[in-house]
């Protein structure tokens, strides 16, 4: 059974309106979940926790899609280098 990695985390943005973090050092990484159920519990609760705040806010990456082991990271890694 292949794992379905789920990777939350968030931060203050540029504005609310955006998907652009205002300082990417300062990210809050909440943690990796193997299933989106338990991903998605995490991502609710830090959610609830900053809802006073319009420019927090979190997201789920859906990591499982990005693994495709078949394929080459980068065309670095297709060279062989």
């Amino acid at each position: 059974m292949a794992q379905r990695l789920h990777l939350v985390f968030g931060g203050e943005l540029a504005s609310p309106t955006k998907n652009v973090f205002k300082d990417v050092k300062a990210i809050h990484i909440v943690g990796m979940f193997p299933d989106y159920a338990s991903a998605f519990a995490a991502w609710k609760a830090e959610a609830q926790r900053t809802v006073d705040d319009a420019h927090v806010r979190y997201f789920i990456a859906h990591l499982h899609r990005l693994r495709d082991e078949e394929q080459p990271a980068s065309a670095t890694e297709e060279l062989g280098n």
